[in-house]
């Protein structure tokens, strides 16, 4: 999931089109989003996307074996990119469907998950339709999810409100037999740091098309300054405010933290027990190709 620091000055209020309103349906099995998951994005498995033209990827269908030893239970893989350099609307369907199977062969399951720009709602739906329509020999993702953070094609929050609220409608009414996850920025960072991030973030308009909630609390990314640099402190405040903010106690969460690489071992028990204690359904670390071999230990002990 990309960090980005783009600074939005204007501050307006949503107003949720009619064509938003999410199908009812019996409550999701959420147990893709339980227990010790990590993260894979293009950058670390997709030839085309290497930095280096020719460079070996960091991640091939095989490392999924290593995850399955760490005791991964998730994989959150991003299989869709809006990009020039994707194959259509995946990312690269052969590759793909060799992650996914190699997955559910390890008894990992695959939560896929997308990049939404908002500049066009029905691009943005196309990807997510071919995420819940694709089959590898059978196999399906185990679920979905929208990283939802991309600032830059819609400078306007109140437009960039309105498209994502439009698009997660749309995007509950496709995906309706594997459980939905949002991945969110953090309370803390859009009301306290920087709240002309995204400013009247629409958690209240989105509650009914989301079955679970996945903010990335980056306690690496603040100051010790700023007093949020505690992993704990953070984890469990940005759970707090999200159940708050959606008018639900009991909202289902996965906790996200990192960044891995910037992560020490205090940070990983802290941030584990927040989660825990919060009631999380899981908890991972932003990313795998960055996570320490003794990180792994104490995600599975802690």
């Amino acid at each position: 999931m990309t960090v980005l620091i783009a600074a939005l000055l204007v501050v307006g209020a949503i107003v949720a089109p009619a064509s938003a309103s999410p199908t009812r349906r019996s409550a999701p099995d959420l147990q893709p989003f339980r227990g010790l998951g990590t993260w894979v994005d293009v950058y670390d498995y997709a030839p085309k996307f290497q930095s280096t033209p020719g460079a070996l990827p960091a991640v091939t269908p095989e490392s999924v074996d290593d995850m399955a030893r760490l005791g991964v239970r998730t994989l959150y893989f991003q299989a869709a990119q809006d990009d020039t350099r994707s194959e259509g609307t995946l990312v690269d369907r052969r590759l793909v469907g060799q992650f996914l199977q190699r997955a559910h062969q390890r008894g990992v399951r695959v939560v896929a998950w997308y990049l939404p720009h908002f500049a066009d709602v029905a691009r943005d739906l196309a990807r997510v339709r071919a995420l819940d329509a694709f089959r590898a020999r059978g196999q399906r993702f185990d679920g979905i999810a929208l990283d939802i953070e991309w600032t830059n094609d819609v400078k306007d929050p109140v437009r960039r409100n309105r498209a994502l609220v439009d698009l997660a409608g749309r995007v509950r009414r496709t995906v309706t037999h594997v459980p939905l996850g949002a991945i969110v920025l953090e309370p803390v960072l859009i009301e306290d740091v920087n709240p002309a991030y995204w400013p009247n973030f629409p958690w209240k308009a989105l509650r009914s098309s989301f079955d679970v909630w996945m903010p990335m609390s980056y306690w690496t990314n603040r100051s010790t300054a700023s007093g949020w640099r505690d992993s704990a402190r953070y984890t469990s405040e940005n759970i707090r405010r999200v159940r708050a903010h959606l008018g639900r106690r009991d909202a289902p969460v996965h906790a996200v933290g990192g960044v891995a690489d910037r992560t020490g071992p205090g940070d990983i028990q802290g941030f584990v027990t927040a989660a825990r204690r919060a009631h999380a359904l899981g908890w991972s670390l932003y990313d795998y190709v960055t996570t320490s071999s003794s990180a792994w230990t104490r995600l599975r002990r802690s």
